[in-house]
Order: structure tokens, then C-alpha cells, then sequence
């Protein structure tokens, strides 16, 4: 029932109830073909639809619900660090073909040319708010940011610089496990790179782990779970197994809000939730304290 004072409210946005050009087209008194639908996107928590210029300038996160849309790794480091102080590591490395997997080339060759990157992380130097920090970034559209031979390197180097360098390290966590074309190979950097935490953990520096959404398998039981300050995003899965296998498994149903960030917060497993547009200023002073910097410095 509509209430008289909704009727004086002005909205500041327009509700649209139709997506595709096909459902507009059942309607005669409008012409499908002048409105352009790569201009909105549909919130898939709350269905919301959004303007994808609104959803840009939230950085990705709906008006509505505070749906956290996947971004990739490019759009983290834009919003996460400081402008012109980003130093990129290792950035020719390529994973090559070891187990001749059918067709492994070629995606990796398609993927590298469309997204611009040669692997599902991106490595290097940068500041947060004038703090330097050595980072970690997975992309999630490279093979679902899948750990192999070449995501295992990169880490493990980028831990050993940060030791160097006497640097904390930032990884942003985004993955569906060990990557299954590098077999064995994929598995045995769950070990590499989690040695290479502990050897930065042993020198005495901070690794701020941020876990976003989904968080998988064999990343998942290495290095985002091995940082001294865990952080999560709202509502990312985070987990080993799927919870189908697991519910197969022990033959029992899993709560609902499993796997979420909430359910690992409430159990332990993380330290803290934090919204994508207080991420920056949350490790910014995180860093601080670490580092021991007073006021404004």
C-alpha cells in the first residue's frame, strides 16, 4: 500500500524493471534498440539495477545491498595505492606448458593478451598513503587467479624482497586453489610460498593478509591464511572444499552462512570485516602502528 507521504518523496534515481532487449521489445510504445543495456548491471544479492557509472564511482560495491562485485587485480591496485609510486616486479614471467595439458597454451596466451598481465598476480613496490609496502594483487579473471609454477614465483620472490627491503607486505587474495593444467607443480607452491611467509614473519615484518571474494582451495590453506592481521571483505567466500563436497562428505547440511567472511569472523578465522571503501584507510593505519608513525607523519 502506497503511503501519502511517498508520494512527495523525490527520488534521486530511476527504477528499471527490464534488463535485456528482449523483454523491452514486448513493449510497443518503446524502441528496444535505442537504449543501450551495457549502461546497467543487475545487483545479483538484491537485483537490484544499477548504472554502471554509479556502480564505478562506489567502486563496484551496489547502492542497495553493499553487494562487493568482484573486481580485478588492475581496479585493486587503483583504489589501493598511491598514485605514481607503484614499482611492478617480474612482470615478463610466464607459466610454460609441463604436463602438455590440452589447450593450456593457447588459453594462457588469450588471457594475457585480453587482460594485459602475464599471470594471476601482480607483484611489486608501492605506497599506502605515503607508506611503502611490498604487495600482492591475484586476478581473479586470469584462470579464476588459480595458483601455479608462476603465481607461486612471483609471491615467493616478492616476500624475499620485501625482506630485503625491510617492507611489510599486503596480499589481496583472490582464487580457486592450485591450478590443475600445472598438477604437482601448482601444489608444491602452497610449500614454497608459505616458507617464504615465515621467512619474512622471522626478520620481523607484518603481512597483512586480505582475503576477498572467492578465496579457494590451495590459496586458501597457504598464504591467506598465514598473515599476522587476516582482513576480509563483506560476504566473500572463503573455504577449501566446495559445500557440496563437504556436505557429500560428512553427510550433514551446512548452515547457510557458511564459508562467508561473517561465519569465518565469528569463528576465528579472520581477524576483521572491512568494506572496500575503507580498505586504504584501514591498512594505512594498520601500517602506522606497525611502523610506529605519530600523527600526521
Amino acid at each position: 500500500m502506497i503511503m501519502w507521504k511517498d508520494l512527495f518523496v523525490q527520488r534521486k534515481y530511476a527504477t528499471l524493471k527490464v534488463t535485456q532487449k528482449s523483454d523491452l521489445a514486448k513493449d510497443e510504445n518503446v524502441n528496444a534498440e535505442n537504449i543501450d543495456v551495457d549502461m546497467f548491471t543487475k545487483c545479483p544479492s538484491c537485483g537490484e539495477i544499477l548504472i554502471n557509472m554509479d556502480l564505478e564511482s562506489n567502486l563496484k560495491v551496489c547502492l542497495k545491498c553493499n553487494h562487493h562485485f568482484r573486481i580485478g587485480g588492475n581496479e585493486r591496485i587503483d583504489i589501493t595505492f598511491d598514485k605514481g609510486s607503484i614499482d611492478y616486479f617480474d612482470t615478463n614471467m610466464k607459466s610454460l606448458n609441463p604436463l602438455k595439458f590440452p589447450n593450456y597454451s593457447e588459453k594462457l596466451k588469450s588471457l594475457s593478451k585480453s587482460l594485459g598481465i602475464n599471470e594471476a598476480v601482480i607483484t611489486g613496490r608501492a605506497k599506502i598513503e605515503g607508506l611503502d609496502v611490498c604487495f600482492g594483487v591475484m586476478e581473479p579473471n586470469f584462470i579464476m587467479g588459480s595458483m601455479g609454477s608462476v603465481v607461486g614465483e612471483k609471491l615467493s620472490r616478492m616476500f624475499e624482497r620485501a625482506i630485503d627491503m625491510k617492507l611489510p607486505v599486503v596480499v589481496f587474495c583472490a582464487s580457486g586453489g592450485a591450478r590443475m593444467q600445472e598438477g604437482m607443480l601448482s601444489l608444491s607452491q602452497m610449500a614454497k610460498v608459505s616458507a617464504a611467509v615465515k621467512k619474512h614473519s622471522n626478520a620481523g615484518l607484518l603481512y597483512i593478509s586480505v582475503i576477498t571474494d572467492p578465496t579457494t582451495g590451495g590459496v586458501t590453506a597457504s598464504f591467506a591464511s598465514l598473515g599476522d592481521i587476516i582482513i576480509a571483505e563483506p560476504k566473500a567466500t572463503i573455504g577449501f572444499a566446495g559445500r557440496r563436497v563437504i556436505e557429500q562428505t560428512i553427510k550433514q547440511k551446512l548452515p547457510l552462512e557458511f564459508q562467508t567472511s561473517e561465519f569465518m569472523l565469528e569463528h576465528g578465522f579472520i581477524d576483521m570485516i572491512v568494506e572496500r571503501n575503507k580498505m586504504k584507510e584501514t591498512l594505512h593505519n594498520i601500517l602506522k602502528i606497525h611502523l610506529g608513525v605519530k600523527g600526521n607523519e
